[in-house]
């Protein structure tokens, strides 16, 4: 198969040639048995102990961020207690996507660095509700601004992936509509503590239990993998640049 790498194609023992690999005994193993293999490993790596130990890592974050912005000092300063908050967002959404693609290369780091960005900016509608750069006026709006609204992510990510089908971008970006999802996510699940999720046109749920939240943003990396794995996504980006995404 031309153009495509795999761990177990740089073996010694494969031959990109004859399309077949040298099994532990000797024998030969159809390159696509091969590759099947190692996309059986790649999906079992997304519960490895390595990632699981960084979701509790997640879940731990958020309990102390939470209870760090309960603080006297932060309470009392509107800005800092906005400020932080914001970042919060953004590391739960950056460690989210950390979690599903793992850190390999440099290119990686960008990745997460967007994707905490990307937690980070839903927040700007609040400013553009309150038609004001006012903080007190966004964050005492009488409704929730638009990016708030749950049903907005399946519809968000798919039209992103429908444009990019359309553009024909390259491979190489074929993940941005399941970072949009994890960074929208994220933010949104944590929201919902205090105000419910916002389902349009049906209106708010009941404000979410903390441990749901919690377990929720810890398992939603998770979740999001095996998504990926079955909508063909890390078989795109492995076949296409040679990369095993696995966390």
């Amino acid at each position: 198969m031309q153009g495509f790498y795999s761990k177990l194609d740089s073996s010694p023992s494969s031959s990109p040639l004859l399309g077949v690999g040298l099994g532990g005994d000797g024998a030969p193993v159809p390159l696509s048995l091969a590759v099947e293999a190692e996309k059986a490993q790649a999906l079992l790596q997304t519960f490895s102990s390595a990632s699981l130990l960084a979701s509790a890592g997640l879940g731990m974050f958020c309990v102390v961020a939470d209870h760090a912005l309960q603080l006297p000092l932060i309470q009392h300063h509107l800005w800092m207690r906005a400020a932080l908050d914001n970042a919060t967002h953004g590391l739960v959404g950056l460690w989210s996507w950390a979690v599903v693609i793992g850190l390999r290369k440099k290119s990686d780091v960008y990745e997460v660095l967007l994707a905490g960005l990307l937690a980070s900016i839903i927040d700007l509608d609040h400013f553009y509700m309150a038609g004001s750069l006012s903080l007190k006026a966004a964050v005492s709006l009488p409704q929730r601004p638009p990016l708030h609204c749950s049903s907005l992510i399946p519809v968000l990510c798919l039209s992103l992936r429908f444009l990019m089908w359309m553009g024909r971008l390259k491979d190489a970006w074929c993940s941005l509509p399941w970072m949009l999802f994890i960074s929208m996510a994220t933010h949104h699940i944590r929201d919902a503590v205090r105000h419910g999720l916002w389902v349009c046109p049906f209106g708010n749920t009941a404000p979410l239990p903390y441990w749901l939240y919690v377990s929720t943003t810890a398992t939603l990396p998770h979740l999001c993998s095996v998504l990926m794995y079955l909508t063909g996504t890390r078989d795109v980006i492995s076949t296409k640049h040679g990369v095993a995404i696995d966390v």
